[in-house]
């Protein structure tokens, strides 16, 4: 029996996954229109969105704005996890891959594929975590 390990072109590439992560995390957070259709949505956790004075709109905004990726927060380039703080809160965001038609219960195959792909971008507070 042979075995062989997989290509490098049967994995997505990072670059794509970035950049499609990023339009989608911007549409989310700051209503700017990607160059191309990306399904997705946003969540917020309970205690972020019950947080007083505003924190929960501060925290979408911050997360859309966010572009500081460095191999600490992001080890894999795919730019799907950050971390911002505002008023001394800690606040985490991830966007986490389906397959568009899975109802969420599985991992997208080809997670630079925006076609197949549905993305979930969930915001909380580090004490969430």
């Amino acid at each position: 029996m042979t075995t062989s390990a997989a290509s490098k072109t049967d994995s997505p590439d990072p670059t794509v996954v970035a950049a499609q992560n990023d339009a989608f995390r911007k549409l989310a957070c700051l209503g700017e229109t990607p160059s191309q259709p990306i399904q997705g949505r946003m969540h917020l956790t309970s205690s972020l969105t019950m947080a007083e004075d505003g924190l929960g709109l501060e925290a979408v905004q911050a997360v859309g704005a966010f572009e500081i990726f460095e191999p600490e927060n992001d080890p894999d380039g795919w730019h799907d996890f950050g971390a911002v703080d505002i008023r001394g809160e800690k606040i985490f965001w991830k966007i986490d891959l389906y397959e568009a038609d899975s109802d969420f219960r599985y991992g997208a195959e080809a997670p630079d594929n925006p076609a197949t792909t549905m993305r979930v971008l969930t915001i909380m507070m580090a004490s969430d975590w």
